[in-house]
């Protein structure tokens, strides 16, 4: 039987990737910075019968100390170090914060791989963020990086530390360039899920209308289930190396927010340029989305546009849900979610 670790075990991503390896067998383990009930996000949506075979350990990935104990005392096979603090937005808010987890946490993995158990197989979660403003589309592999925000820069920094640990020391390690990856776990800050969250309350009546910022901004979207498929393809490969993970099709925000809409039959008319521009119902005339400057961000990746020919080739991994079903999928939990509540 195999060991896994799951740092950021409570996220999206941890909910998939736990279910994923339990099913196949694999005894999982993940950091949790705090392990009672109410703390552990999108675990508590794993079926009893899965989330009773979770070992769970208590610790914040910056402790370098606590990290060491954890992993010189469990012998992992397996890495999944998927803990960050990953929201963009807040990295503008918070660099230093977002640094010491994103980069000293990194480390503090790295560290404790080498020290005492260098066989592990490491995966690190890079993102898109990396090429920021890319100088060419899509972007692969090869692509120049050029982040554009804090926590594009302090994933770049833990990308390096994986590749330089691998090519230096002979560190297992793999870089997942993972482009934006979204289901109904994803948390209420990210965009797509205030949106689709945001539609419910509207249809449930509590909630007027959707704020949002920049709309033209084009995103390659897929779903977290089948990208962290490709996290446990890279450990099973038998060299290490980076992959771009991502479905080669981008849509902007504005298609997004309309085709979200379109799921509970509103169809979205335009109104206004800039920041005074409105959607409204078409049938009824009602606003139901506005753009407020309050969430455009300092620096912005306009148009994020993957190609994963290396991942398809080499990994033989390809998505299964496509840009419509997964919002389907992300529109009617959050439907279902609010009509458990008292608003209906």
């Amino acid at each position: 039987m195999k060991k896994a670790l799951i740092t950021g075990i409570t996220g999206q991503d941890g909910f998939f990737l736990s279910k994923q390896l339990l099913e196949k067998g694999y005894e999982v383990h993940g950091l949790v910075r705090n392990d009672s009930r109410q703390c552990l996000g999108s675990l508590r949506c794993l079926p009893r019968e899965l989330s009773d075979e979770l070992s769970l350990h208590k610790c914040d990935i910056t402790d370098h100390e606590t990290v060491m104990v954890i992993l010189k005392d469990e012998q992992f096979d397996e890495i999944y170090h998927l803990s960050a603090q990953s929201f963009v937005g807040h990295s503008f808010d918070q660099p230093r914060i977002t640094n010491n987890t994103n980069i000293g946490g990194t480390q503090n993995v790295v560290d404790a791989i080498r020290l005492f158990y260098p066989h592990t197989k490491l995966y690190f979660a890079a993102t898109s963020e990396l090429f920021g403003r890319a100088v060419e589309s899509p972007q692969n592999e090869n692509t120049p990086f050029y982040p554009r925000s804090p926590y594009g820069i302090s994933k770049l920094a833990g990308y390096w530390i994986v590749k330089n640990n691998r090519e230096g020391y002979g560190l297992w390690g793999v870089n997942g360039i993972l482009f934006n990856h979204e289901s109904e776990l994803r948390g209420e800050k990210f965009v797509t899920r205030k949106i689709t969250k945001s539609i419910a309350s509207i249809v449930t009546g509590a909630q007027d209308e959707l704020r949002i910022g920049n709309l033209n901004i084009k995103r390659d979207w897929g779903f977290s289930g089948d990208y962290v498929d490709a996290m446990w393809r890279m450990l099973q490969h038998d060299i290490p190396d980076d992959y771009v993970i991502a479905t080669g099709e981008n849509y902007s925000l504005r298609e997004f927010t309309e085709r979200a809409f379109k799921v509970v039959d509103v169809d979205i008319v335009w109104e206004g340029e800039g920041v005074n521009e409105v959607g409204r119902d078409a049938s009824t005339g009602r606003v139901l989305v506005r753009v407020d400057p309050e969430f455009f961000r300092p620096a912005e990746n306009e148009c994020v546009l993957g190609d994963c020919t290396k991942a398809r080739k080499v990994l033989g991994w390809k998505p299964t849900l496509g840009f419509d079903r997964l919002i389907e999928r992300m529109v009617k939990a959050d439907l279902k979610f609010m009509k458990k509540t008292s608003y209906v």
